[in-house]
């Protein structure tokens, strides 16, 4: 079996120990080789392959320079571009599996010595748009591929198509809207309230016979002579003021309105309206989460100052500690009854009263509100 055979151990174990990455300091860019510890490095740059390599790179140094640059710089667009798209991402995301790849061209090799350089040459030409933050620089791919600008010129034409039909649709139905006016003169609503003689009687509403039994009146009225229809009009105006003459009396015995009505539905909403946030200063609280800690679970302070509705800064009762807390982390304090009480949610938000009983069947509370 030769020396260099494929299948010997040696051979087989050195393919094992040369999987994924190894050391960038013991890797030569010029014969492409990685070497795995300092003694195969000292012995690769005195053979004489490496010395070849380093006569060729001395001829013309900004040659080769300029090549792993380029080749560099392709290979880390094109993993950018099909990645990620035109994402905005970490410049250190891509160029970690950038250099996962085994024969990837490595930075030393190139005119760029940091890859914050490097994303800073980016944004220069235009390659890509770059912006610094406190995590890092952040980096987002230019698309200026023909096919794709293409497509989104279409898209785009599309777009204002489709609202240039809106709005001719529109025009249209405004103009007929016009045209049937004309001419016309528009009848001005009457509002009147509803009224009932009795609380406990339905009303009820009969527009569609109402409708036929006008559309059969009209027909009838063609039919009919002048003297029939004065003994209709007559008829109407006695039936009109014996309706008005007996809705006098019921207006009186009218309770409430409709704008009565409504006004109290709108307040009973109100006062059953919740919110997602509960904290006040000013309240006893207790502490519910482990995460702190045995010293604080379970504890209860007081709540000194609500910060952005959701945050606040509880001062322990026992030890006098101050700690910045979610609201997700506690829960309210319910005192004994005959203890004054504040409500912390729903319509009587804010206001103080005094706790009379507790059901815990339920899960509720009498209270008896204090107000003005």
């Amino acid at each position: 079996m030769g020396k260099s055979d494929f299948l010997t151990p040696k051979a087989i174990a050195n393919r094992i120990k040369s999987k994924g990455l190894q050391k960038l300091r013991w890797y030569c860019q010029m014969c492409q080789k990685q070497c795995r510890d300092e003694n195969g490095f000292k012995c690769h740059c005195m053979s004489e392959s490496h010395q070849r390599q380093l006569l060729l790179a001395s001829e013309n140094p900004q040659q080769f320079m300029d090549y792993f640059s380029e080749e560099f710089r392709n290979d880390f667009l094109e993993l950018l571009r099909r990645r990620f798209g035109t994402k905005r991402v970490h410049n250190n995301i891509v160029y970690n599996e950038y250099i996962s790849h085994r024969e990837h061209i490595h930075m030393n090799a190139t005119q760029w010595e940091t890859l914050t350089d490097f994303t800073k040459w980016l944004g220069r030409e235009g390659l890509c748009k770059v912006d610094e933050t406190p995590k890092g620089w952040y980096i987002q791919y230019i698309d200026r591929d023909p096919e794709t600008i293409r497509r989104q010129l279409e898209l785009e034409k599309k777009k204002k198509q489709d609202l240039d039909d809106e709005e001719k649709t529109a025009k249209f139905i405004q103009e007929q809207v016009r045209r049937g006016l004309e001419g016309k003169e528009q009848e001005v609503p009457v509002f009147t309230e509803l009224s009932r003689e009795n609380d406990e009687e339905k009303v009820t509403f009969n527009l569609n016979k109402g409708a036929c039994s006008s559309g059969a009146a009209s027909s009838k009225s063609s039919f009919l002579g002048p003297s029939a229809l004065k003994t209709i009009g007559t008829t109407a105006s006695v039936k009109r003021k014996e309706s008005s003459q007996s809705s006098a009396p019921s207006k009186e015995k009218k309770k409430k309105s409709a704008l009565d009505e409504i006004m109290e539905i709108e307040e009973e909403k109100k006062r059953t309206a919740r919110t997602d946030y509960w904290l006040q200063p000013k309240i006893i609280v207790k502490i519910i989460t482990k995460k702190l800690g045995e010293k604080y679970h379970k504890k209860k302070g007081v709540v000194k100052e609500v910060i952005d509705k959701y945050t606040a800064v509880v001062k322990m009762i026992d030890s006098g500690d101050k700690l910045k807390l979610d609201q997700t982390h506690l829960e309210t304090v319910i005192p004994a009854p005959g203890k004054r009480i504040r409500v912390l949610n729903g319509g009587y938000r804010g206001n103080e009263g005094t706790l009379e009983s507790i059901n815990e069947k339920t899960f509720s509370a009498t209270i008896v509100i204090e107000t003005d």
